[in-house]
């Protein structure tokens, strides 16, 4: 078995639940219970696993981390928009 489709198996499973997140935050109208960290930490964590896996030619997870970075931002954006909306 190539090991390369268990590890976009795990990457699909894994970018389905953050995008599962995401939407679950944005139905949330005050966003409250979600800390602005999580997002800053998943987008540092993110730009230095892309690093890392490109020094290690390791394409799955450079598409990954980089989806994954997307999702911090999109999820980063959505939380400061929910914000504004609730405060103004």
């Amino acid at each position: 078995m190539n090991p390369d489709i268990i590890g976009w198996t795990a990457s699909a499973i894994l970018l389905a639940t953050l995008c599962r997140q995401i939407v679950t935050q944005w139905k949330d109208k005050d966003a409250k219970g979600v800390s602005r960290w999580l997002f800053l930490g998943q987008m540092a964590a993110s730009v230095g696993f892309i690093a890392y896996s490109w020094m290690l030619g390791n394409r799955v997870f450079i598409v990954t981390n980089s989806l994954i970075l997307l999702t911090a931002v999109i999820g980063q954006i959505g939380l400061l928009m929910r914000r504004r909306e609730s405060a103004g």
